[in-house]
């Protein structure tokens, strides 16, 4: 029968389990990722764009995470109910679930579209964008066709987890990885050849995003395992949001947070950068806005890997924590905690052993000494604690596919906005631009306190 489609989450083992769902989704996610980091490689190589528009691409970065937020409140969320439904065997509901989110996404993704468009020049200039007028037109440049695709984006990664969670997380992989595809090969042609700078890689980027879209819609219509889905299901579906939204919280306000670190650090950059006596020189002022958008970068493919390890384990947990076997959403735990901590250590040793060559990656080579210098040091002191941050989110993340949408929230919130942003703006006064780079070791060290707490009590909650 239908239903019985997912029966093997509660049978298969534990470790062959996280491998099948996780590389998958690592690897799409590593792929959405790269959307972003493709464009600023070939924008920093780009002689007539450079370091400036390095740094534009960071100033609209957390425009996009925001609608990635919203992608990821329907997706997480539906994944996590869909699970949970079909491990109680009540199908109907994920099929409300499906037709809910996939509504919900399209409308939301042209709503913000229409709020960026109309309001772009004050959010530029909100998240630092007025550093130096080169920045500023780049921005806008990059911004005003990054517009375009933002339904399609918000759509196509909506649709990613609710597919994964149908069983078919090969086909999300595969999706993705199309799209970016698409993206690395126009970068070039556009950037170079045609010289269409910021706009051309904008134009690249959105193609890809349109064609991921399309293939989930292909997926959602036409290709259904588990879930019974047709026409009728579509509908907005108050009751069925009132259950689902909850539970992708957790990951709507820890992308939600992320906007908010990172437009503070973006202020103290913009601010301390100024009094800096190095980089208050016009010809070096976008130095520390460019270099910060690379390290953020390697950290967001780190976190890429970290969040789709834990992730993965919330369709598994779901239905396991509906069949009612909390020894094997225990056993999980267990195995995701020593994985993360492993991809935090190698991710340290290339923060500490190679950052003058992934500099060299971001254009280092057409650009002053001090743009290498800056990288290196950013490098190893902004990241130095990343085997903590690994362990972190993996905890708030797992209490998230318990179901525990308010908690996870919780924490994530405490360590993005109280932590994350408040050091960022508190530090500087004390130790002025270097103050920005010791704010993220100092908000891991102090939010690992809390998840050792939060640690005990998921495997306290897991033993009853």
């Amino acid at each position: 029968m239908k239903e019985e489609a997912n029966v093997f989450l509660e049978r298969e083992p534990l470790g062959k389990l996280m491998f099948k769902f996780s590389v998958p989704l690592i690897i799409s996610l590593l792929v959405a990722a790269l959307y972003n980091i493709v464009d600023q490689i070939f924008i920093a190589n780009a002689d007539y764009l450079g370091s400036n528009g390095n740094a534009a691409n960071n100033v609209v970065f957390p425009l996009t995470v925001i609608a990635l937020a919203f992608a990821l409140i329907i997706g997480d969320g539906a994944c996590a109910f869909i699970s949970m439904s079909l491990g109680a065997r009540e199908p109907k509901r994920a099929g409300d679930t499906v037709g809910s989110a996939a509504l919900l996404s399209i409308s939301i993704g042209i709503l913000i579209a229409l709020i960026y468009y109309i309001f772009h020049e004050s959010l530029l200039t909100f998240f630092g964008g007025k550093i130096n007028n080169e920045v500023f037109k780049f921005s806008v440049e990059y911004f005003k066709f990054i517009i375009i695709g933002i339904p399609f984006y918000i759509f196509g990664q909506a649709m990613n987890p609710i597919i994964s969670a149908d069983g078919s997380p090969n086909y999300v992989m595969i999706s993705t990885l199309c799209g970016a595809f698409i993206n690395i090969i126009l970068d070039p042609v556009f950037i170079f050849v045609f010289k269409m700078g910021m706009a051309g890689a904008a134009v690249a980027t959105i193609i890809g995003q349109i064609f991921t879209a399309f293939m989930a819609l292909i997926y959602i219509s036409k290709k259904m395992k588990a879930i019974k889905f047709s026409r009728a299901n579509v509908s907005y579906n108050p009751a069925v949001m009132k259950k689902y939204l909850p539970l992708g919280l957790c990951s709507f306000l820890s992308q939600i947070s992320i906007v908010v670190s990172v437009a503070a650090v973006n202020m103290m950059i913009r601010k301390y950068g100024a009094l800096d006596p190095l980089f208050s020189q016009a010809e070096y002022s976008q130095i520390p806005m460019a270099v910060i958008g690379i390290v953020m970068k390697f950290f967001q493919i780190v976190i890429a890997v970290v969040v789709g390890l834990s992730a993965s384990c919330i369709p598994v947990v779901g239905f396991n924590i509906g069949a009612g076997h909390k020894d094997r959403a225990k056993g999980l735990f267990t195995r995701l905690l020593i994985t993360e901590t492993i991809i935090g250590a190698l991710a340290f040793l290339i923060v500490m052993i190679f950052p003058a060559d992934i500099a060299e990656l971001f254009g280092a080579s057409s650009e002053s000494v001090y743009y290498a210098e800056y990288t290196v040091k950013c490098f190893r002191t902004y990241l130095c604690l990343i085997i903590l941050a690994c362990v972190n989110k993996a905890a708030f993340i797992f209490i998230q596919a318990l179901g525990h949408a308010w908690i996870s929230a919780g924490l994530s919130m405490t360590r993005e906005i109280i932590f994350g942003a408040g050091l960022t703006i508190i530090m500087p006064l004390f130790m002025g631009l270097d103050g920005v780079l010791w704010s993220m070791p100092a908000s891991d060290g102090l939010t690992f306190i809390v998840s050792v707490m939060a640690i005990i009590w998921i495997y306290r909650k897991l033993s009853e």
